[in-house]
């Protein structure tokens, strides 16, 4: 290094930047450091040593910083007044100076120790670039050519660096080899010591809007907007698009001339069915285009329940649920709600239960005849709890309800909710149920002993649960569309409501 031109340190410096496409100050900044590093090799640790290049002459000056004292204690780090002002005339005591050192002549240990320091600068600059490069185009598509596999995740080289497919965000059963170029979408990006970690995805949802962008000019335009898209990766998908441009069918658009567009994003997708819809903010419309090819004859939306009821001819059944339960998946993603097939005869032998169950609760309840509870539950009457709590004045548009009539099932409403609230308190008592847990006035009497006969006894029990535990789940088995209980079932829990319940409960258990 000391035989080398100065002019030549400038463009070795340059050269490096422009290969690793970093900053020319920084690879001056990291030759500086290197330089600090050997000098304090040579002239000892204890020398706070400053090195600096002259980015025009190429001039390396090496100097240590010493405090100008009185009385110099430490040989290192002081200096007297005396030798102070020969160096800078104006020093005083207190004053900070830099001390020249004379010219480092860089053995072959300290060459290597220099040169260790400039990679490792070197290095993490071009991490940072890397990271600031890639971090800006998160929810971008971007090429790549496989160049490995490691325990089931394939890693992608970009060009500039590297990204990962994990596991669960490639196609499933999508055979990729090395040196396969594929596109992908970024998802995620960290910043790591070993530099940036980016992942990327294929069965992202957002993959396949961006292959539509990429494919369909009027969704590059903002022309036509993805509303939503669902996914089951490699098998089928659902998106559904809008337009304000009355001229232009959104659908047609994206399946383009002989379904050019679309079979270009299916080709990317190794196949992947796509139903292209049309977006309605009217739930139930977009739940008969979402269930395509079945055609619906009856939907009965239930906003409250955050579910969404549809009656199909017996013989689109199969369709509309799809295989494995599939049709019905993507178009509950695609809608937000829940939804659940029946056939007219399914459809009207739930009614019939619905209205038997809630009869029979009532007659057993309140003890009043057949009759008379078939017409309080025509009437929209579907529990104890409102009977007790409805204005009497509301009984009088009923047929054959006097005064009379009316103050009975008010009272006997009441006597019932008094009597199974202390039998539910009783029962609380003998599962042991925190006090604290019993206070949480967002849950009746009724709903905590349901709880807690699934051992849930305490707020920090109950703080720990999911909504899906409340209110229950579907899930895929044996090829069909199962629901499993959850605990709250038969208290017309919504979705919203139980995750407020648990939202207030873990507030309490977090303060």
């Amino acid at each position: 290094m000391v035989s080398a031109n100065k002019i030549e340190i400038l463009r070795i410096a340059e050269a490096v930047a422009q290969e690793k496409m970093i900053d020319t100050e920084i690879v001056i900044s990291a030759l500086e450091e290197a330089m600090v590093k050997a000098a304090k090799n040579s002239y000892g640790e204890e020398n706070d040593v400053f090195a600096e290049i002259d980015t025009e002459t190429g001039q390396i000056s090496l100097s240590r910083k010493m405090l100008v004292v009185e009385d110099v204690q430490n040989k290192f780090s002081e200096i007297s007044l005396k030798d102070a002002q020969a160096i800078n005339s104006v020093a005083e005591i207190g004053d900070e100076l830099l001390d020249p050192l004379p010219p480092l002549d860089f053995g072959r240990v300290a060459a290597q120790a220099a040169k260790q320091v400039i990679t490792s600068k070197v290095r993490e600059a071009e991490r940072a670039r890397q990271y600031d490069e890639f971090k800006d185009k998160i929810g971008q598509i971007v090429n790549g050519i496989v160049k490995r596999t490691e325990f089931g995740n394939i890693i992608l080289d970009l060009g500039k660096a590297e990204g990962i497919i994990k596991r669960d965000q490639g196609i499933p059963r999508e055979s990729l080899r090395n040196g396969d170029r594929v596109k992908a979408y970024i998802y995620e990006v960290k910043s790591e010591t070993k530099g940036p970690q980016i992942f990327l995805s294929r069965a992202h949802p957002q993959f396949m809007s961006m292959l539509f962008t990429q494919e369909v000019p009027e969704i590059y335009d903002g022309i036509i907007e993805i509303k939503k898209v669902a996914r089951d990766p490699g098998s089928r998908a659902k998106i559904a698009v809008s337009t304000n441009d009355g001229s232009i069918d959104p659908v047609g658009a994206c399946v383009g001339m002989r379904g050019s567009r679309v079979q270009a994003v299916v080709n990317e997708l190794q196949g992947e069915k796509i139903d292209i819809i049309n977006w309605s903010e009217n739930l139930p419309n977009l739940a008969i285009a979402s269930l395509a090819p079945a055609e619906v004859l009856k939907v009965v939306l239930d906003e409250e329940q955050n579910k969404i009821e549809v009656v199909v001819d017996e013989s689109h059944l199969s369709l509309a649920i799809g295989r494995r339960g599939q049709n019905v998946k993507l178009a509950s993603e695609l809608t937000g709600f829940e939804i659940d097939i029946l056939t007219e005869a399914e459809e009207s032998t739930k009614r019939q239960a619905d209205f038997s169950e809630k009869t029979n609760m009532i007659v057993d309840a309140i003890d009043v005849d057949e009759t008379l509870a078939q017409l309080l539950v025509s009437e929209g009457f579907t529990s104890i709890e409102e009977i007790a709590g409805t204005d009497k004045t509301e009984f009088s548009s009923i047929e054959g309800f006097d005064e009379e009539i009316v103050d009975e099932l008010v009272n006997r409403s009441t006597q019932y909710l008094e009597k199974t609230e202390e039998e539910n308190n009783k029962i609380l008592s003998d599962l042991k149920v925190e006090d604290k847990f019993i206070e949480f006035w967002q849950l009746n009497s009724s709903m905590l002993v349901a709880i807690a006969r699934n051992e849930i006894i305490t707020l920090d029990d109950f703080a720990g649960l999911t909504t899906d535990d409340l209110i229950g789940y579907y899930e895929d088995k044996h090829d069909k569309n199962s629901r499993v209980s959850g605990m709250l079932d038969g208290f017309s829990l919504t979705r919203d409501e139980a995750d407020q319940l648990i939202l207030e409960a873990r507030k309490i258990w977090l303060n």
